[in-house]
């Protein structure tokens, strides 16, 4: 009889035998009906000219794309057949992606390095020298990565007293270019390190391709730093590595390299300390042995010998300690005293007494001060002396204002119109007004005018007027 399948056995066996004969593929095509899902997964079809089949690239994978998957993209898929059972069907997981179109990649290499190397940017003459003695290393690549674990891991092995600045970027991607060049810059402009080690672990083309952009190249060769490029492994090249003043083949390489003179140093020290603790061994052994010779001394093999004129000179020493700390003592109870004498003087009770008797005694003299002045002023005074003398100045001022009244008489009548008058001259008015006439662009003819002499007016008409 005939064995009869569910469709979730049946699905099971496909899935038993078709997954573990295509554990890892490589599928080449072109990229259609691409949906991306609100979690992040892309799912998509990959077909050419006779097939077609799904494919899913999960969020996890897809951060390290250098660029955003579109339909119409031809790539190369590298992952593993599932069978999907819910659907029934078998699709790849994607676990990386590769951009098919290299080829127009190191065109546009090829053509910036002839470029760059025209300009002389990778000339030996312009190479900067690393510093012999780093002080502060910075670092430019990815936080997350392997690189700056191994950078740290072999500059704690090489040199333990080593001081590094991460500045993270991405290494790969858009705007990985740019993070990397600003990064360079930044070191640069705060001059925040002594070397600099700009590089990122291995990859395809395009994940290193970040390090072949021009901006990148222009970051390094501007760098007052000196630059060691550290970028993928040794047998990956990019345009850093030629503009770079010195290339590493791989990360830790450079690590290496940036420490080198400070390694070998630290060897030397290591070298020398273990001569000069042969030389101290050797010298301790010889004393020792001048040590043993002395204590077979007959002078030291009786040390009071030796000791007795010290003991003498501690007495002495006691005695003039003695005598030094008595007279410091007399001199601070000297001290002390006077500040007590002071203190009472300084006490605001005493104070307050010695001034009250201070203002008596000022207040008796200045009452008695007052007293003779007074009486010397009531003997000096006069009336009749007195009244004379406010007599005389009062008829002075009165003297001196007749004066001033005649000068003023004399001079309102010199500017008296009518003396003017009496001297030839003579005021025109108008005929029924008090108003002077200045002007003969006041008159007209027929007008009646009044002419004012000193001793009388006469009315007159005006027959003409001549300007």
């Amino acid at each position: 009889m005939e064995e009869i399948l569910s469709v979730s056995e049946l699905t099971s066996a496909i899935k038993n035998q078709l997954e573990p004969r295509f554990p890892a593929v490589h599928v080449k095509g072109e990229i259609s009906n691409l949906k991306e899902q609100a979690s992040g997964h892309f799912y998509f079809t990959l077909k050419d000219l006779e097939a077609q089949v799904s494919a899913v690239l999960f969020r996890g994978n897809a951060r390290d794309l250098s660029r955003p998957i579109k339909n119409g993209d031809q790539v190369v898929l590298h992952g593993q057949i599932i069978v999907y059972a819910p659907r029934g069907y078998y699709q790849i997981v994607v676990r990386k992606l590769d951009y098919l179109g290299v080829g127009e990649l190191l065109v546009q290499l090829h053509a910036l390095k002839a470029k760059l190397e025209k300009q002389g940017w990778f000339e030996s003459s312009r190479k900067k020298k690393l510093p012999k003695y780093p002080r502060t290393i910075g670092v430019v690549t990815s936080p997350t990565g392997s690189v700056i674990q191994d950078i740290l891991h072999v500059l704690g092995r090489r040199f333990a007293g080593f001081h590094l600045i991460l500045n993270p970027v991405k290494v790969q991607g858009e705007g990985a270019a740019e993070e990397i060049a600003k990064a360079i810059g930044d070191f640069n402009r705060h001059r925040l390190a002594d070397v600099l080690i700009v590089g990122r672990g291995g990859g395809s083309l395009e994940d290193l391709w970040a390090f072949n952009e021009e901006k990148v190249a222009a970051a390094i060769h501007q760098s007052k730093i000196p630059v060691i490029s550290a970028v993928g492994h040794e047998t990956d090249i990019t345009i850093a590595d030629f503009v770079a003043d010195v290339r590493a083949p791989t990360p830790s390489a450079a690590a290496e390299i940036a420490t080198q003179e400070t390694a070998q140093q630290i060897q030397h020290l290591t070298q020398s300390k273990n001569r000069l603790r042969g030389i101290v061994l050797t010298l301790l052994q010889h004393h020792r042995k001048q040590i043993e010779n002395f204590r077979r001394h007959p002078t030291l093999s009786t040390p009071l010998s030796l000791i007795e004129p010290h003991l003498q000179r501690i007495d002495d020493l006691r005695s003039d300690l003695n005598l030094c700390l008595k007279r410091n003592l007399q001199e601070k109870q000297l001290q002390l005293l006077g500040l007590k004498k002071q203190a009472l003087a300084l006490k605001p009770s005493n104070q307050i007494h010695a001034l009250s008797q201070k203002l008596a005694v000022l207040s008796r003299s200045l009452h008695s001060s007052i007293a003779q002045r007074l009486s010397a002023w009531k003997s000096q005074f006069d009336k009749e002396s007195f009244r004379h003398n406010i007599d005389q100045r009062l008829l002075e001022q009165i003297r001196q204002k007749q004066q001033r009244l005649t000068q003023l008489a004399s001079h309102l009548k010199g500017i008296d119109p009518k003396n003017l008058l009496t001297k030839g001259y003579c005021i025109l008015f108008q005929e029924k007004k008090d108003s002077v006439i200045l002007s003969t662009r006041e008159l007209k003819e027929e007008d009646k005018v009044r002419l004012q002499f000193h001793d009388g007016k006469a009315l007159l008409t005006v027959n003409g007027i001549e300007k």
